[in-house]
Formats: C-alpha cells, sequence, structure tokens
C-alpha cells in the first residue's frame, strides 16, 4: 500500500494536516532564514529560504512565507517591503516582475465547515504569475489564480479568479478594466 505523506497531499492539492512533523520542520526552517534575513537583509538567507540562487533577484526585507521551496522565481524579478506568500502549494513568479509593497499572495486554503477546520484539515492550490506583470501595493492573490504575461493589478485588489494576459485588472474582486496592444 502506497500512503501519500501529508507533504505529498499539500503539493497535490489534497487535503492534508498542517500539524504534520515533516510540515512543521519544514515552516520552522523557512521562519529561520526568513527572521535571519529580516534582521540582517543579508541575501544569503533568500538562497536559505528557497533552497537555490536567483538570477537579478531584488527582495526587501521584511519578507514571510512558510515554505520557502513552493516558491519558483524567474530572472529580474523585485519584490518590495513585507511580502507574506503562504505557499503550501506552487508559487510560481515569472521573469521580469515587480510585487509591490504589502502584497499577500495565499495558496492556503481551510475548510468553511469549523469541525473540520478544528481538526486541522487544510488544503492549497497553486498560484501562477506570469513574466513581465506588477502588482500594485497591497493586493491579495488567492489560491488557485493564474495571473497572464504582462498584466497589471492594480494596488489594493483582491485578485481571486483567473486574469487573462496584456491586461490591467483591479478592484475587489479584481476585474478587467482595459486589454493592452500586443506588440
Amino acid at each position: 500500500m502506497n500512503t501519500k505523506t501529508q507533504r505529498e497531499k499539500m503539493l497535490l492539492g489534497e487535503e492534508y494536516i498542517a500539524f504534520d512533523e515533516e510540515l512543521t520542520k519544514m515552516r520552522q526552517k523557512s521562519f529561520s532564514a526568513t527572521m535571519k534575513f529580516n534582521t540582517s537583509g543579508d541575501k544569503k538567507y533568500i538562497e536559505e529560504i528557497f533552497s537555490r540562487k536567483f538570477e537579478n533577484f531584488i527582495i526587501n526585507p521584511p519578507f514571510y512565507c512558510d515554505y520557502g521551496e513552493n516558491i519558483e522565481i524567474g530572472k529580474n524579478v523585485f519584490i518590495n517591503f513585507n511580502c507574506s506568500v503562504l505557499s503550501c502549494a506552487k508559487v510560481t513568479i515569472g521573469d521580469n516582475c515587480y510585487i509591490g509593497p504589502n502584497v499577500q499572495i495565499y495558496t492556503a486554503q481551510h475548510p468553511l465547515d469549523s469541525k473540520r477546520r478544528n481538526k486541522g484539515i487544510n488544503m492549497a492550490k497553486p498560484i501562477k504569475i506570469g513574466k513581465d506583470c506588477w502588482l500594485g501595493g497591497g493586493v491579495i492573490v488567492l489560491a488557485g489564480v493564474e495571473i497572464g504575461d504582462g498584466t497589471t493589478i492594480g494596488a489594493g485588489s483582491v485578485v481571486t479568479k483567473n486574469i487573462p494576459k496584456n491586461c490591467t485588472a483591479a478592484g475587489n474582486p479584481c476585474r478587467v478594466i482595459r486589454y493592452l496592444d500586443e506588440k
């Protein structure tokens, strides 16, 4: 019998228990590295958080995440102050992206039923931010969302559904305001 670990369930989008020993150790590793980065600003801790090296990556502290190794970041990415990423599922940020201050990216979900939620049941869905995107200050991106290449999300928006490529979108819930000419 092939039983999946809680980590495998989490990454597959299945229900899982976050208080699992392996997941707790992974979170503690990320928390420790983010605390070191946030207090020192030393970029060596960024590589520890994400378990890899980056090309032309700028990130301003403070930065918060729970599972750094689930975050994939492209080239030439800028993440401004106070970004929080709940990365229980994969988070992909494409090349040439700008992430404004106070942006929150949440792959985590919880049951609406309080009895199930109180048992520690969690779920997660991946988030994909395409290349050449700009997320303005205070944007919130919810689980399962894909933002298309070349799209700008206006400050303070709450992105609850997929947003297509080459557009400007804003609001709560976020919606397309206009499409941009492709060049």
